[in-house]
Formats: structure tokens, C-alpha cells, sequence
């Protein structure tokens, strides 16, 4: 088991080293207040919970940031896992370390309906802090790498859970903010919990050919050396393997074993000057054999995340092909801790800015108008994806998600750009707008006064989270009544497809849990929402389906079996225009659950009555339905209740047909072909022998009434040896 004292000693070695000049007293204080707070807790493992907390400290030291972010590493459960309170940290560390603190904490005090939800509000609030205060995310990575670092400990559940997240946020933050070793570590040790026959199989191949990598690599890096030496170019040379989880994604791409696997060698070369790093180019080059295509320059064109180093892919003479880095030192420090190493901390020089930081001001601006699954799901696409890199007619470099279009560039430049949008040209020829851009692409933006705002379908073509926000918010801005109306439309529809009636949702006692449900202060706000693409009508009916089924059944329960069969039809309430569901209205009822009974399949045009069903709602028989023949027991009477068809638009029902033959090959088949012919959608076409050389053939099928089914009937009649038919009764 860990001990506390060789953990502090670690931790403090490790700041003693990179910090010299640290307040040690300082960093005490913290590790005796995390200490006290966190003294009734255990890891996992069964050591003293403080462990982690001094973990944390020792990593965000290794990324060489400053003497706060140490306090706010060793400080950061304190907030969600003790008692302790911004106040209190801010009182003994200082605002800025309790603003680290809080920023980092989770929000595990609130109530959220999903998963999904809790988790948009945490990175909702981590990048809300980032936006402030770097810092803020790098204490998060280095809280999740030793968390991933100790998950053996953890259960089964448990471990796929995380490190399925570290793979879906963490690992691509970390990229995105150019922490490569630190990514390297999260997706490989996440891979040997989700992915562990692979894992081993990969981990257990390279052990087995270590002598023979570490040969050719040898070999390589000699006569990288040798070379530049010889020339006077001043460098450091090493060769290693590709990273488990890179091996990994290379196997699944090309469909290939490990031992087809070629391209798993990667040399770096580090020199002093940029001048250096294309001397070196020409030398590499020289040496070896280039392959077309697999050079990228990114000192002259920097990723966004301050990553710069050239990058070619070349043959030695033994056939295989490597990839060799060439860079800088100062590069070389970016490459490997990011952000880390460029934050503005170290000159004394005040926070970054959202400006400094554009990436994360996108982030924060796509989540206002998505739900939680969306936005999550979003951050996928518009962070996590490969980039490609675009250039203005002025030669600006704009970054984009891979498989960007023409309206994803608009937006980027601006939203009064994308909504005035008319055409595009790439490269200097008029583009389709759904036109996929290449790295290098050149896009302008052909812009009108007279365009009338963004298509609906471009939510559609769309790539980046960016463009679908700011196209929804014009939506929203500009097409409030339209979008009403679709929304509603949309809703509508899927009520009726899920069979929920919509007077329930003006249920005096329900109304307002559904719309609490919804988060909506009221319809006409949902329907807006549905209609420029905040929300789904699917997932919309979905939150607030059990609701109005649990309500359905209670009304079903109170109301029901006051409303006998017996009622005057000159009554009043039978004179009242009720509300339909599923075509059908129940006299004296308004808005309960309709179902269609199966033993007799009635449709409209059929004598129909209601039976009251224990905790279902009205189940509608046929008249002549022998189920139904018991409506004068006076025992029964109360459960049977008076129903009709509605007066709307015609829709399928379900109704079946016996039919009565003699027993012939190909009867089946003639039956088909007619119901075919005719265009009867078939549910279920089945057929029987009985005795005496006659069969059955029984048809499950859809018609919009009784004169749809009789006209089917003859058609059915028609066929040789059909001798007769019978409306299905079971």
C-alpha cells in the first residue's frame, strides 16, 4: 500500500527540483488543511485519501506551472468532497487559488435528469474556468491522469466508465491543448481496460520484438547522427515506438495484424534554430527515400494548439518506412506539455483570455442552444475530430473540423457572414456549399444584402457545432412564429405516432410537471424550440411520455366506471365535440387511452363499443364481437361505455381475415399476388390445412375502413378455391 510519506517526499523532491524558489512553508499549510479534510476518507486501495491530492500536486509541477496551481492541485476535493467552502480556501490561499479550486469542482450537489446532463454542466463550467484561468484544465487532466493511473482499483463498471470518458474528453482535451505525453498515457492505459485482448496482444508483440525494434532503430539514429554531425548541425537524435493506443488505431483503420503493421517507427530530431530544422529536412531527405504526400510542414503553419515541428515520412534501405520530427527545443518543450508550456504564468504576465484561447469561447457559445446529449456528442465533433486548415483570400489560417463545408468556414469568419451567405468559391472556382474542404483549400465567401438567412437543410451539411449553433439561433431570432409552427406540427405528430392525446398537455394538474419536465415555461417555447432545432419532437414526447401514461391511468381508474354503456345519445355530453385519439371518441371521456382490441380487429365503418380496462384505458370490440356479447351482464354493465368514430382524416387500422379454401398448391401465392395488386399493406399473410382437403388462410393487414375492407374482400373472393371469409375472432 502507497504510504503519505513517500508520496510528500516525491511530490516535494519534484517541486524542489523544478521550483527552487517555491514557499515551501506555504505548500505545507495546504498538505496539512488537504490532510485534516480529507482525514475520514480512503483511496480505493485502502491508503489515506490525501495521496491523490499530493499526486496531483507532483504532476501539474512536472508541467511546470506555478506555485497556485500546486496549492490548487493539492486543494482541489476540498470543495466537492469535504466541508470545506470557497470562503474558508480563499481566506487562508488567496482568491486565486479558490477560484482554481471551485473551477475545477464538479457540480455533484445538483439534481440532473441524465447522465448526460450532469456531464454537459461539468464541462460547461470547466471551460467557462478555462476561459478565465488555463490553469483551471490542466489540474483536471493531471486529477484524471492519476486517476487513470490507479484504476486497477476501481470495479469493472467502474473502469469502463472512466475510461471511456478519459477517451472521449480528456485524452482529446490533452491533444487539443498539445499535451501529447500526457495524452499518450491516457489513451494507452485507457485502451488496457476497454480494449484489454488487444491491449495485451499489441504490449506483448512489441516485448517479444524489442531487441529487434531497438536494432533498426539504432541503425537509423547512427546515421541520422553521424550526418548532421559531419555537417556541424548541433542535435539530439532518438528513435522510439509508436504509442500502444496509435498501434491500435492503425490496426482497426487498415484492417491489418501487427505483424502487417510497418509504420510504427517515429524519429524526433531536436536542433536550435529554425534555420536548422529545413537544413535537416534536406539532409533526411537526402538520406533516405521520401514518400509523396507525407510531409507536413507545421513550423510555418502551427496547429492551433501552439504545436510546430516538420514532419516527414521516408524508406531506409531496409524497406521500412518511418516518420522522422524535426524541431526546436522551445518546440520541442510545446510538444510535449502544451499549453503548460507557453501559459502566461511564467512572465508574471496576467491570465489568458478567451481571445487567447477562441477554441474554448466556441465551446462555451455552442452549448446554448443544445441539449445536454447534443452538446456532449458535439464536443466530439468540433474538439476532439482531426483538423483541417483553410486560409481566407487574405491568407488568414482558419481551423475546422475535418469534413468542414464552404457555411461551417462562413461562420467560423463570422455569423453576420454566415446568414448573408449566397455561394462560395474554392480556390478560386464557384463551389457547391456542401463542398467537403481540403487542407490548403483557399475559400471565399460570396455574401448578397438581398439573402434571406440560412437554409434548414444546412443544419444538415454542416460539420461544426459552431455553424449548427449560430444557424439555430438565427432560427430562433428571426422565425419565432414559423418555427411554432413547425415545431408543433412536428410535436403533434409524434404524440399521435406514440398514442398520447394532447389535451394532456392542458391538464390543469398536469401541465405544469410536463413543462417543468420539458424546462420550457410554456408550449409555444417548445414548439419554437422543436422548430429551429434546439430539441427534437422525438425527445420532447420521450421525457414526457410516462408522465401523461401515469396520469392516463389514473384518470382511467377514477373516471371510467362512472361512464356506463346506458347514456341518452341525446345527452349533451354526447352532443360535445370530444377530442379523438387514435379515431375514435369515448363518449362522456375526454382524453383517455384508446386501445383496439385484438381478438376482433375493428375498423371504421364497424358497430364499435368501449370496455373499461383495469389501469389501460378503453379497449374498442366490434358489436357483434362474441367478447362483447356479455355488455347486458349486470355484473359487467359499468365497464362498458358508448364510443364512435371520429370525424378525421383517415388512417390505417389493423383488422384480420379468415379465409376458407380448397386445399391447392399455389394458393398462398395467388392470395399474395392479389393483396399485392391491390396494395394492401400486409402485416402477416399465414395459411393452414384443416380436414376433409380444406385450408385457412388468415391475413393481418392495415385498411382505413370497412368499405377499403369489403372492396378487399371480393378482390380475395375472386380467387379459385377461395370459397368464403370471415372476419378474425380469436
Amino acid at each position: 500500500m502507497e504510504t503519505f510519506e513517500e508520496h510528500y517526499a516525491s511530490m516535494m523532491d519534484t517541486i524542489r527540483k523544478r521550483m527552487p524558489d517555491a514557499d515551501f512553508a506555504l505548500i505545507d499549510k495546504a498538505v496539512d488543511y488537504a490532510n485534516k479534510k480529507h482525514a475520514a476518507q480512503k483511496r480505493k486501495d485502502g491508503s489515506p485519501y490525501i495521496i491523490h491530492p499530493l499526486a496531483v500536486a507532483q504532476i501539474v509541477t512536472e508541467m511546470g506551472l506555478d506555485m497556485d496551481a500546486i496549492l490548487g492541485a493539492l486543494l482541489h476535493d476540498c470543495i466537492e468532497d469535504t466541508d470545506a467552502s470557497h470562503e474558508d480556501i480563499e481566506k487562508l490561499f488567496g482568491s486565486t487559488v479558490a477560484e482554481l479550486v471551485e473551477g475545477v469542482t464538479k457540480l455533484t450537489r445538483a439534481d440532473f435528469s441524465s447522465r448526460e446532463q450532469a456531464q454537459m454542466e461539468n464541462l460547461r463550467k470547466m471551460f467557462m474556468a478555462m476561459s478565465k484561468d488555463i490553469r483551471v484544465v490542466l489540474i483536471k487532466i493531471a486529477d484524471r491522469l492519476h486517476n487513470i493511473r490507479t484504476m486497477q482499483y476501481q470495479t469493472p463498471e467502474k473502469q469502463i466508465a472512466k475510461c471511456q470518458e478519459t477517451m472521449d474528453i480528456y485524452a482529446p482535451l490533452a491533444h487539443r491543448l498539445g499535451m501529447q505525453k500526457v495524452k499518450w498515457e491516457l489513451e494507452d492505459t485507457s485502451l488496457k481496460y476497454l480494449a484489454p485482448k488487444e491491449y495485451n496482444e499489441i504490449t506483448a508483440y512489441l516485448q517479444e520484438h524489442k531487441e529487434q525494434d531497438e536494432s533498426f532503430m539504432r541503425t537509423i539514429q547512427d546515421k541520422i547522427t553521424q550526418r548532421l554531425t559531419a555537417m556541424g548541425i548541433h542535435n539530439t537524435t532518438y528513435g522510439r515506438i509508436k504509442h500502444v493506443y496509435s498501434i491500435y488505431r492503425k490496426m482497426q483503420a487498415q484492417g491489418k495484424r501487427m505483424d502487417e503493421l510497418y509504420d510504427i517507427y517515429a524519429f524526433r530530431v531536436i536542433v536550435d534554430s529554425i534555420p536548422d530544422c529545413y537544413n535537416v529536412l534536406g539532409h533526411i531527405h537526402d538520406l533516405f527515400n521520401l514518400i509523396p504526400g507525407r510531409f507536413k510542414d507545421y513550423i510555418s503553419t502551427p496547429k492551433p494548439n501552439m504545436y510546430q515541428s516538420l514532419h516527414t515520412t521516408v524508406i531506409g534501405s531496409q524497406g521500412i518506412p518511418f516518420e522522422v520530427q524535426i524541431r526546436t527545443w522551445e518546440m520541442h518543450e510545446t510538444a510535449e506539455y502544451g499549453i503548460a508550456a507557453h501559459w502566461k504564468y511564467k512572465q508574471g504576465t496576467g491570465s489568458g483570455t478567451e481571445k487567447d484561447f477562441e477554441w474554448v469561447r466556441r465551446l462555451l457559445e455552442s452549448q446554448q442552444d443544445s441539449d445536454a446529449e447534443e452538446y456532449v456528442q458535439s464536443l466530439k465533433i468540433d474538439m476532439f475530430d482531426d483538423e483541417v486548415f483553410v486560409f481566407t483570400p487574405k491568407g488568414r489560417i482558419v481551423s475546422l473540423p475535418s469534413g468542414s463545408t464552404p457555411i461551417d468556414f462562413a461562420y467560423a469568419i463570422h455569423s453576420g457572414v454566415g446568414n448573408a451567405m449566397v455561394g462560395a468559391k474554392v480556390n478560386n472556382r464557384i463551389a457547391n456549399i456542401d463542398t467537403k474542404l481540403k487542407n490548403g483549400d483557399i475559400v471565399e465567401v460570396i455574401t448578397s444584402k438581398a439573402a434571406k438567412g440560412p437554409s434548414r437543410d444546412w443544419l444538415n451539411i454542416c460539420q461544426s457545432n459552431q455553424a449548427r449553433t449560430k444557424i439555430k439561433q438565427w432560427f430562433k431570432k428571426e422565425k419565432r412564429d414559423e418555427n411554432i409552427v413547425h415545431g408543433k406540427a412536428s410535436f403533434e405528430s409524434e404524440m399521435k405516432r406514440s398514442g398520447l392525446p394532447m389535451p394532456a398537455l392542458t391538464d390543469p394538474e398536469l401541465e405544469s410537471q410536463l413543462l417543468r419536465k420539458l424546462a420550457f415555461d410554456n408550449w409555444d417555447d417548445m414548439y419554437a424550440a422543436i422548430g429551429y432545432g434546439g430539441l427534437t419532437a422525438v425527445k420532447a414526447v420521450g421525457r414526457i411520455r410516462d408522465d401523461i401514461n401515469r396520469a392516463i391511468k389514473a384518470q382511467t381508474a377514477e373516471k371510467l366506471p362512472q361512464s356506463p354503456l346506458r347514456v341518452n345519445p341525446d345527452s349533451e355530453a354526447v352532443k360535445q365535440n370530444r377530442h379523438a385519439v387514435n379515431g375514435v371518441i369515448v363518449e362522456d371521456i375526454d382524453s383517455c387511452m384508446i386501445k383496439f382490441a385484438k381478438c376482433c380487429t375493428p375498423v371504421p365503418g364497424d358497430a364499435i363499443v368501449g370496455f373499461i380496462t383495469k389501469g389501460f384505458g378503453v379497449s374498442v370490440h366490434r358489436a357483434d364481437c362474441p367478447n362483447a356479447q356479455n355488455r347486458e351482464d349486470p355484473k359487467q354493465a359499468g365497464r362498458w361505455v358508448r364510443v364512435r368514430w371520429a370525424n378525421v382524416e383517415e388512417q390505417p387500422f389493423e383488422t384480420t381475415l379468415e379465409l376458407d379454401c380448397i386445399t391447392r398448391d399455389g394458393l398462398v401465392l395467388d392470395v399474395a399476388q392479389a393483396l399485392t395488386t391491390a396494395r394492401v399493406r400486409v402485416k402477416e399473410l399465414s395459411g393452414r390445412d384443416l380436414s376433409n382437403g380444406r385450408s385457412a388462410i388468415t391475413i393481418r393487414f392495415e385498411v382505413k375502413n370497412t368499405a377499403e375492407l369489403n372492396a378487399i374482400r371480393s378482390k380475395l373472393l375472386n380467387i379459385r378455391d377461395v370459397t368464403g371469409s370471415k372476419r378474425g375472432q380469436n
